[in-house]
């Protein structure tokens, strides 16, 4: 692997490249499906190849290829330089990278089981059970449930010296149960929507969240849904259970933070975002109990790792302080324009990708209150749990989601069951109404493998640190 890299930067340099750096990208993924009582599905697949990125006369270009052989390498070479000299006809401003990288090392995602050598057998069993224990309710008439594992080992180098070697996993499972009735259908899942919650471990991982033990559970609210009350419309306090704003804090947040996105480097697919530079420590995103934090050392997140695709190492660094809008994620390039270094949030879905921004590890950190004790304060509120729907615009100021279940709050006890929950709010107006946020015995990673960007199309797999967080005088439900 090492032969290829060294091949590449060289010929990139005397080809007339001022900068080039490689990534070989090996990948394994296993994917497994179960429905209805039965094994639905199975897939294996793997992926193997480079990608070599170069900056000739102030100007990008990429090129990447599955054969892995010298002659294909300096073949791939040639096509990145001649797209960066193509690319540099039309730039404006030369790429600057800033400081030198020169990072060098080795980086292995703890694993204390590797979900590889776990029997197909045990796994299956596993989501057989949670199924069973699903279909145990009278009225779910749809049972699904899955995992998927993943294993990447990924080779770095650069002109600039820089050399890394990691080995990342991932193991993520979920169940679902869907309760239907001649006019209406409801859906729950555990622990999260999207098919599974996904993390950075091994197979322990999985065993943890105990999955055949929730399947009864979430049978039943199902069912409880289809008669459940409409949640009313209204101004009202909000609480969010700790999935739901991680996904808030994702679309509220991470995205409008990317540096790509706000210069406008991604607005043809992903939209632009309303923290523009001039609001850079001076707008007040939120309230002082809001402190959001970018943090690629997050144990089991999904965003954790040992360097980005740009071979910055991984770290930490605060996006909002206490309400304060202080910092973007960035790449070398993006960073260098606002007379900064990059905070390490580069990466790639795959050797055939050109590295974007990507969310690392974005997190609400905990505060000093509970959920019990959220409720007892509340008059008159709503708790909603797990994510159903979402929207927000290309700016990501204006928003709408709606969650799975929800409790009406009076008098400081939760009362009845609620279907149909939604909330809607203005970004920075939004997260100014925050007065409340769990502790860190409530505060948990969730893994978010569905994030795309880019064109041609990148998925990403970010994680979300989070805890159940209060709000006050927020709209909620039909809006009028």
């Amino acid at each position: 692997m090492k032969n290829f890299v060294a091949t590449a930067l060289n010929a990139a340099q005397v080809k007339g490249a001022s900068y080039a750096d490689v990534r070989l990208d090996e990948r394994v993924q296993q994917d497994i499906t179960v429905k209805n009582g039965q094994l639905a599905a199975v897939s294996d697949d793997a992926s193997e190849g480079l990608g070599v990125r170069v900056l000739v006369d102030g100007a990008w270009g990429f090129a990447g290829s599955a054969r892995l052989d010298e002659n294909e390498v300096e073949l791939v070479v040639e096509r990145a330089i001649r797209i960066a000299r193509a690319s540099a006809r039309a730039r404006s401003v030369p790429v600057d990278l800033g400081p030198p990288v020169t990072s060098r090392g080795h980086y292995r995602t703890p694993v204390e089981r590797d979900p590889f050598t776990v029997p197909l057998s045990e796994k299956v069993e596993l989501l057989l059970r949670a199924d069973q224990a699903m279909g145990s309710v009278k009225g779910v008439t749809i049972r699904e449930g899955s995992m998927e594992f993943i294993r990447q080992k990924k080779v770095f180098a650069s002109t600039e010296g820089a050399l890394t070697e990691q080995e990342l996993f991932e193991s993520g499972a979920g169940i679902e149960a869907t309760a239907t009735s001649p006019d209406e259908v409801q859906n729950r899942s555990y622990p999260n929507s999207f098919g599974r919650h996904q993390g950075a471990a091994g197979y322990e991982y999985i065993t943890a969240l105990q999955l055949d033990r929730h399947g009864q559970r979430i049978g039943e609210e199902a069912v409880a849904l289809l008669s459940a009350d409409q949640c009313p419309s209204g101004v009202k306090t909000l609480i969010l259970d700790a999935s739901q704003v991680a996904l808030q804090v994702h679309e509220s947040c991470g995205h409008p933070t990317e540096l790509d996105r706000v210069f406008g480097m991604e607005a043809a697919y992903a939209g632009t975002s309303f923290m523009t530079p001039e609001k850079l420590r001076h707008l007040q995103y939120g309230s002082p109990k809001v402190t959001i934090t970018a943090d690629a050392l997050t144990p089991t997140g999904l965003g954790t790792f040992g360097w980005d695709d740009e071979g910055v190492p991984a770290q930490r660094s605060f996006l909002i302080q206490e309400g304060l809008f202080v910092g973007y994620l960035t790449s070398r390039e993006t960073a260098s324009v606002l007379g900064q270094q990059s905070n390490g949030t580069m990466r790639a879905d795959g050797w055939n990708r050109i590295p974007l921004i990507r969310m690392t590890n974005v997190n609400l950190e905990p505060g000093d209150s509970s959920l019990e004790q959220m409720i007892a304060e509340t008059k008159d509120g709503i708790y909603m749990e797990t994510n159903r729907s979402w929207s927000i615009d290309d700016k990501r100021l204006n928003f709408q989601f709606g969650t799975q279940l929800a409790y009406e709050i009076l008098n400081g006890k939760r009362g009845r069951l609620l279907k149909n929950a939604t909330y809607a709010g203005i970004t920075p107006e939004f997260w100014n109404s925050c007065d409340a946020v769990a502790g860190k015995s409530e505060w948990r990673v969730w893994g978010l493998a569905n994030c795309g960007k880019g064109q041609p199309p990148q998925v990403a797999h970010v994680a979300h640190g989070a805890a159940p967080t209060r709000f006050q005088n927020v709209r909620v439900g039909i809006l009028k």
